[in-house]
C-alpha cells in the first residue's frame, strides 16, 4: 500500500537539477538520507520515473545487510535488472561480465579492483545518458563506498548521474558511511537531500491518498505517525483491518504479522532470516512446508502487503519489517533456520555469513576462506581481507582448520594483509606482516610496502633479510629484485646495478618472469641515470617482450621505455609506446590504475611538447579538477601545462582544489610550478618568487625538476628588478644539472640541457645583461622539438638581439615567435610578444602582420638609430624616469622596493644602451627620443 507523492516538491526538484546537469554534460552525485519509512525509496523512484521519460538509462541496485560479506552487490544487482542493452554492453567489459548471472569469475592477475572500476567508467561512458541508483548505502560493503567515491571524482562530462539512498538513524558514531558523506558533501557536484518528517498538512494529505478514512482515525493516524509516511501506512492497513495500535513501530510491525496464518507466519520468519529478498525456491526448501500449503502461505503474505514479488523471488515491502521479524525470532530458531539455509546455499559469503549465525564454526571458517578467494577474484581485496581474518579468529577454536582452508595459518594470515594492501592500507599490511615467521616471501612484501610508505631505511633492512632467508631461486630473485629498488635513490645506489643484475640472473634461471621483469626495470632506471641511454633502452626492450602474468608490470615497462624516449627528445617513438600501453590499460580496464594513468599524462605531455596542443587540451579535461586524494591532485595539475600557456579560465579553480594537497613534494612541484607561471603572465613576479621558494624547499637538492622551478624563479626576479636570491637559483639549476640526485652526473635529456642554459641566460637578465649569444643557444636547445618553450626562448632572443642593436634579426624571431604563439592559441605569450613589439615600434597591421614601416621618432641609422624604448627593459625604463626627476641611487631604491646594488645596476645599462655617460645626458636623451614628458 503506497499513497501518492506528497510533500517532497523541493526535494524532487534538487535531483531534477542534478538529473538536468548531468544531460547537459555535467555529471554529479546525489545522496538522499533520512530515516527509516521517511521516504528515501519513494523519492528515488519518482527520480527513476522522470529519468526514463528524459531517455536515460537507469540501473537501480540495493545494498544487503549482510554487509561486507558480498562485494559490489549493488553494482552485481544493478546489472542484473538492466535493460539488455546494457547487459551486453557490460558482458564486453573486463571484469563487468563475471558479475552478470552464469558467469564464472576470471582467476586474479592482479590489479582487479582498479580494472573493475576502469571497466565501469567505460560502460557508464558506452551507453549514457545514465542514472545509476544505489539504495541503502549503510549496508554498502567497502568496496561499493570505494566505488562510489571513485565515480564520484572521476566522473567529469560525462552524461552520469549516481543517487545512493542512506538511512540516518543507522549511522551511529563509528559507522563506516560516515566519512565516505562527509568527503563527498564538500564535492561541489554532489547534492545532499535530508528528507524531514512531513508536516501534519501534509501528511493528513498523504494518509487520505490511502483510501477512505475518517476524521478521526485521520487525526489518529497522523498525530502516531510523526511525519513517517511508512509508520503511517502500518497504521492505515492496521486500523483498516481492526487492529488495536501497539505504542512501538516494532509491535505494530508485528501486530500485522500475527494475523497471518500458522503457515505464513512459518514462512515469513524463514524470508526474514534470508534477508531482505530471498529466492522462492530456496524459501520453500527451507520452510519445509509441501508446495501448495507453502503457495497458498505465500499468497496470503503478498496479499496483505508484507512481502512483494521481485524476480524469481520475493522481497519485504520495508527493511523494518524484515528487521522487526528477524529481532522476534528465538535464538534457537534463529539458528536452526540460519543452519538451514547453509545446507542450501551455494555462495561462499552467504554460507559463512549463516554458517556463522548458526554457530557452525567449522562451516563458517571453510566458507569464509573461499568467500576472499571469491571476493579477490571480482576485484575486492577489502572483503577479501575481511573474510581471511574472520576466518583467522576462527582458528583456535576450530579442529583441523588447515585441512579446511586449504592452507596454513600463516600463510593465510599473509594473504589477508597482501589484501589489505590492495585495498589501500598498507599500514594495515606491514602490521599483519610484521608478527609473521620472517620467511623470505613475508619479508620481501613487508619491505616493498615499506619502501611505497616512503619508510626507505626500514625497507632496505627488511630488503636485505628476505635476500638472506631465501631458500627456492625464484624467491631469491624476487627478494633481490626488490631490495634493489630500496637501494636506487638511496646513499648505497651503487650497490643496486650489482644486485639486479644477479637477481635477473636467477630469475631468468627459475623462470620468475616478475622477478626478471623488475630487475631489468631497475637497471634501466639506473643505466638511465648514469647516462648509458642504448643500455637503458635495450634493458626495456627486454622486458616488454613478452607478458609477465602481472598487468602492473606490464605497464611499468610501457611506461618507463616512453618516458625514456621522451626524456631524450624522441618523441614519436616516445608517442608509439604510450600509445601503445594505454591500449593495454583500456583493453584491461586499468587506464585509472597507476602505470595506466601516468601513462595517459605521459601522452599528454608528449602532445604537449610537439604543439599538438588541442589534442592536449582534449586530454586535460579528463584531468578532473575536483580532486580529494594526493594520485588525484598529481594528475590534475598536468593539465595546468596547457591551461597556463592557453590562459584559459579554469586555472584558477583547479588551483583552488589543489591548494589543499601542497605538502606533497610531487603535487606541489607541478601545481606550485605552473602557478608561479601564472602568477608571471599575470604581472604578479612577487607571487612567483614565493610559489618558487616553496617548491624549492620542498625538492630534494639535485633533482632534475629543481632546474626548471628555477628558471621560472629567475623570471621572476628579472621581473621584479632584484638580483638577491640569483646565484642561489642558478647554484640550485646548476647542482642538479651537473651532479642530479645521486651527486654522480645528472645526465640531463636535451630539455633538462635546454632548461640548464635558460638558467644562465635568466641569470644574466636579472643582471641587467642581454646575451645574445646565450639566448640563442636557448633557442637552439629547445629546438628538438619543445615547440613551445622554443617560441619563448625566441622571445628573449629578440630583446637581446633589440637591445644589441639588431633590428632586423630581432624581428625576425618576433615574427617567428608570434607565429608560433598564434597558433598554439598561446594568449599569454601573444600578449607578451605583442607588448613587446610596440615597445620595440616594429610595424604591425591590425591583423599583426610586419609593415616593413620604421617607426616614428628614430633618427638616425646604425645603433643609435634604433628605437631606446624598445632596447630598455620595463624596469629599466622606469628607473630612468626616476633619473630623470634627479632621484639618487638610494631613492630609487625605496621608492622600488630594490637593492641599491640593483639600482646601480640598471643605471649602467641605461647609460650604456643611450650611449652616454652621465645622468644628466641621459634624461636629455631620453626626451629627445620622446621616452619622457
Amino acid at each position: 500500500m503506497t499513497g501518492l507523492f506528497v510533500g517532497r516538491a523541493a526535494e524532487l526538484a534538487g535531483l531534477l537539477r542534478a538529473l538536468g546537469s548531468a544531460a547537459d554534460g555535467v555529471a554529479g552525485v546525489a545522496l538522499i538520507g533520512g530515516d527509516a519509512g521517511i521516504g528515501k525509496t519513494r523519492l528515488a523512484a519518482e527520480l527513476v520515473a522522470e529519468a526514463r521519460s528524459r531517455g536515460f538509462r537507469v540501473l537501480v541496485g540495493q545494498c544487503a545487510e549482510l554487509g561486507d560479506a558480498l562485494p559490489y552487490l549493488p553494482l552485481a544487482d544493478a546489472l542484473r535488472g538492466a535493460e539488455p542493452a546494457v547487459r551486453e554492453a557490460a558482458a564486453a567489459h573486463p571484469m563487468l561480465g563475471q558479475l552478470l548471472p552464469g558467469t564464472e569469475s576470471a582467476p586474479a592477475t592482479g590489479l582487479t579492483q582498479q580494472r573493475l572500476f576502469g571497466s565501469l567508467l567505460g560502460l557508464l561512458a558506452d551507453v549514457q545518458p545514465v542514472l545509476f541508483v544505489i539504495e541503502d548505502l549503510h549496508w554498502a560493503d567497502r568496496s561499493t563506498r570505494d566505488l562510489l567515491v571513485f565515480l564520484s571524482r572521476m566522473l567529469q562530462s560525462e552524461r552520469v548521474c549516481v543517487v545512493g539512498t542512506y538511512r540516518t538513524d543507522d549511522l551511529h558514531r563509528r559507522h563506516p558511511l560516515r566519512p565516505v558523506l562527509a568527503e563527498l558533501r564538500r564535492l561541489p557536484t554532489v547534492t545532499s537531500v535530508e528528507l524531514g518528517p512531513l508536516d501534519d498538512g501534509e501528511m493528513a494529505d498523504y494518509v487520505a491518498t490511502l483510501g477512505e478514512i475518517d476524521a478521526q482515525s485521520l487525526g489518529l493516524i497522523v498525530s502516531r505517525a510523526d511525519g513517517n509516511p511508512f509508520y503511517a501506512e502500518e497504521l492505515f492497513a492496521a486500523m483498516a483491518e481492526g487492529d488495536d495500535l501497539p505504542d512501538e513501530l516494532a509491535g505494530l510491525l508485528l501486530s500485522r504479522v500475527e494475523v497471518l496464518s500458522e503457515a505464513g507466519q512459518r514462512v515469513l520468519r524463514a524470508a526474514a532470516v534470508a534477508g531482505h529478498r530471498v529466492e522462492d525456491e530456496l524459501l520453500r526448501e527451507v520452510s519445509g512446508l509441501p508446495l501448495a500449503e507453502f503457495e497458498e502461505a505465500v499468497r496470503e503474505i503478498v496479499s496483505r502487503g508484507l512481502l512483494k514479488v521481485r524476480g524469481h523471488g520475493y522481497a519485504f515491502r520495508h527493511a523494518l519489517l524484515q528487521e522487526a521479524v528477524y529481532n522476534d525470532l528465538l535464538p534457537g530458531e534463529r539458528t536452526r533456520l540460519h543452519a538451514a539455509f547453509a545446507r542450501l546455499l551455494t555462495s561462499p559469503a552467504e554460507l559463512a555469513h549463516h554458517h556463522l549465525a548458526g554457530h557452525d564454526l567449522p562451516g563458517a571458517l571453510a566458507a569464509s576462506v573461499e568467500a576472499g578467494r571469491a571476493a579477490e577474484r571480482v576485484g575486492a581485496p577489502a572483503e577479501a581481507h575481511r573474510h581471511y581474518d574472520r576466518a583467522l579468529s576462527l582458528w583456535e577454536r576450530v579442529d583441523d582448520a588447515e585441512r579446511l582452508a586449504g592452507e596454513s595459518r600463516v600463510e593465510l594470515a599473509f594473504r589477508s594483509a597482501v589484501m589489505a594492501a590492495d585495498s589501500g592500507d598498507k599500514h594495515r599490511a606491514v602490521a599483519q606482516l610484521r608478527v609473521l615467521p620472517q620467511t623470505s616471501e613475508v619479508s620481501e612484501r613487508l619491505a616493498y610496502y615499506l619502501y611505497e610508505m616512503d619508510d626507505e631505511a626500514a625497507a632496505m633492512e627488511v630488503a636485505e633479510r628476505a635476500v638472506d632467508s631465501a631458500r627456492e631461486p625464484a624467491t631469491l630473485a624476487r627478494a633481490m629484485a626488490t631490495y634493489a629498488r630500496t637501494l636506487l635513490w638511496s646513499p648505497r645506489h651503487h650497490e643496486a646495478e650489482e644486485l639486479a643484475t644477479r637477481a635477473l640472473e636467477i630469475a631468468r634461471t627459475a623462470g620468475a618472469r616478475d622477478a626478471e621483469v623488475g630487475a631489468m626495470l631497475t637497471l634501466a632506471v639506473y643505466a638511465e641515470v648514469a647516462g648509458d641511454m642504448r643500455r637503458a633502452h635495450d634493458l626495456i626492450d627486454q622486458a616488454m617482450a613478452g607478458p609477465t602474468g602481472d598487468l602492473a608490470m606490464d605497464l611499468r615497462a610501457r611506461f618507463h621505455h616512453a618516458r625514456i624516449h621522451y626524456e631524450q627528445g624522441v618523441l614519436q617513438h616516445a608517442a608509439e609506446v604510450a600509445d601503445d600501453g594505454i591500449r593495454l590499460a583500456s583493453q584491461t580496464g586499468l587506464m585509472w590504475s597507476t602505470y595506466g594513468t601516468d601513462l595517459r599524462f605521459l601522452r599528454f605531455l608528449i602532445h604537449y611538447v610537439a604543439g599538438e596542443w588541442d589534442a592536449a587540451e582534449a586530454m586535460a579535461a579528463g584531468f578532473g579538477a575536483r580532486v580529494g586524494t594526493v594520485p588525484e591532485a598529481i594528475l590534475s595539475s598536468f593539465a595546468l601545462f596547457i591551461e597556463v600557456a592557453r590562459g584559459l579560465p579554469a586555472v584558477e579553480s583547479r588551483l583552488s582544489w589543489l591548494r589543499p594537497f601542497w605538502s606533497d613534494a610531487l603535487a606541489s612541484y607541478m601545481s606550485r610550478g605552473l602557478a608561479a607561471e601564472h602568477a608571471l603572465w599575470n604581472g604578479d613576479p612577487a607571487t612567483a618568487l614565493d610559489h618558487v621558494r616553496a617548491v624549492l624547499a620542498a625538492q630534494q637538492p639535485g633533482e632534475s625538476g629543481n632546474v626548471r622551478i628555477a628558471a621560472t624563479g629567475l623570471w621572476a626576479l628579472a621581473d621584479l628588478g632584484i638580483t638577491e636570491g640569483a646565484d642561489e637559483l642558478r647554484a640550485q639549476a646548476r647542482l642538479a644539472a651537473e651532479h642530479g640526485p645521486t651527486g654522480d652526473g645528472g645526465h640531463l635529456g636535451p630539455e633538462g640541457r635546454a632548461w640548464a642554459l635558460r638558467v644562465e641566460a635568466e641569470w644574466h637578465r636579472v643582471h641587467g645583461r642581454l646575451d645574445v649569444e646565450l639566448c640563442r643557444k636557448v633557442v637552439e636547445a629547445f629546438g628538438y622539438g619543445f615547440v613551445y618553450e622554443a617560441a619563448r626562448a625566441r622571445w628573449r632572443l629578440a630583446e637581446a638581439l633589440l637591445a644589441a642593436g639588431d633590428r632586423e634579426a630581432a624581428q625576425a624571431e618576433w615574427e617567428t615567435a608570434r607565429e608560433v604563439a598564434g597558433k598554439l592559441r598561446a594568449a599569454p605569450l601573444e600578449k607578451a610578444l605583442l607588448d613587446f613589439g610596440r615597445r620595440a615600434r616594429f610595424g604591425v597591421t591590425a591583423g599583426g602582420s610586419r609593415t616593413g614601416e620604421p617607426g616614428r621618432g628614430e633618427p638616425g641609422t646604425g645603433a643609435a638609430a634604433e628605437p631606446v624604448e624598445g632596447r630598455l627593459t620595463a624596469r629599466e625604463a622606469e628607473v630612468l624616469r626616476l633619473v630623470a626627476e634627479g632621484l639618487t641611487n638610494r631613492e630609487i631604491a625605496e621608492r622600488l622596493f630594490i637593492a641599491q646594488k640593483t639600482v646601480s645596476v640598471h643605471v649602467s645599462n641605461i647609460l650604456g644602451k643611450l650611449g652616454v655617460s652621465t645622468r644628466t645626458q641621459a634624461a636629455a636623451t631620453a626626451r629627445r627620443f620622446g621616452l619622457l614628458p
